[in-house]
């Protein structure tokens, strides 16, 4: 067998001094990092030039960056915003909900406060106040028209006495109870009440018309001087009820007088006063000739009130 030859090929010789090359390239950047090194800590000045100009160059490239980061930021940023006052949006919705729940009642609380207080002047200031109470009920059914009020016998209500509100009258006690008593309304077809136009003499009686109205019947008949909003007070003839208190307001005009609207609605109406008779010896004058011919059942007498109602039922 022949020996091998210690001769190399050219490509090998190729690799050697390329890895020769590699080797002092290596070398001359080792040296030349340390050069470097050693003059930025000696000369730190040295390179600021270096710094700027590779600054300069890198600044496009960071804007471009910097420009694409905020715009995601942005865009990331709208949507966020957009789910927030979507949410924000139903809360307050919620809350305008909530507040105008909150409005009506405050509204409803002053308007029963202004009812309150208006009763209670009525009561301080008019010295002839007997009662307060309430209307607890009325005829819904029947053709008549009565209420039925929270004070009777005891409280010194009597037959006759004027039931008012602080809109006007109301009507009149019709029968009383021990603690409870039926008022005659002002719209019932029995109820007749003398009146007068509140601006001159212009007199003429309210009538009920059972349909929540009043019939105006002049007494001077003639030409009808009656105009739509005019308002009619009670005129105090009879003696029943005193003169000045608010009725109705004329809202159809007639030949023979108007159609009035009733100025005090029970419907509306929750506290009422009872009021002394206003000429109790004019009434008891006009009284006294039917109480000796009309006799009076005991049972009746000693509970008005629940008669009445045993005559309803039947």
């Amino acid at each position: 067998m022949a020996p091998p030859s210690t001769q190399r090929s050219g490509s090998n010789k190729k690799a050697q001094l390329g890895l020769f090359a590699g080797y002092v390239l290596a070398g001359l950047g080792a040296i030349l990092g340390a050069l470097l090194l050693i003059i930025s800590l000696w000369r730190p000045e040295t390179f600021n030039g270096l710094r700027s100009m590779a600054a300069d160059v890198t600044a496009p490239v960071g804007e471009a960056g910097a420009a694409t980061r905020v715009e995601s930021r942005n865009i990331f940023e709208a949507i966020a915003g957009y789910y927030n006052a979507g949410s924000k949006n139903v809360d307050l919705e919620r809350e305008i909900r909530i507040a105008r729940v909150k409005l009506t009642e405050a509204r409803a609380l002053q308007q029963e406060n202004a009812r309150l207080k208006a009763v209670l002047g009525m009561a301080r200031d008019e010295r002839d106040v007997v009662a307060t109470g309430r209307l607890i009920g009325s005829t819904a059914s029947s053709t008549r028209r009565f209420a039925y009020l929270s004070a009777g016998r005891r409280d010194g209500v009597t037959v006759g006495m004027p039931v008012a509100s602080p809109t006007g009258l109301v009507g009149r006690i019709l029968e009383a109870g021990a603690t409870s008593s039926r008022v005659l309304l002002l719209t019932d077809q029995e109820s007749v009440v003398p009146v007068r136009r509140a601006t001159d003499d212009v007199v003429a009686f309210a009538e009920g018309r059972a349909d929540g109205s009043l019939r105006l019947r002049l007494i001077n008949l003639g030409i009808n001087p009656l105009e739509e909003g005019d308002i009619f007070v009670t005129s105090g003839a009879g003696g029943l009820f005193k003169p000045g208190v608010a009725v109705a307001m004329v809202t159809q005009i007639t030949d023979d007088g108007a159609i009035g609207q009733l100025l005090s609605n029970p419907a509306a109406t929750d506290y009422v006063v009872v009021e002394e008779i206003w000429q109790p010896d004019v009434i008891d004058a006009m009284d006294a000739p039917l109480r000796t011919e009309m006799p009076v059942d005991d049972d009746d007498a000693a509970d008005p009130v629940a008669g009445a109602s045993n005559a309803d039922a039947d």
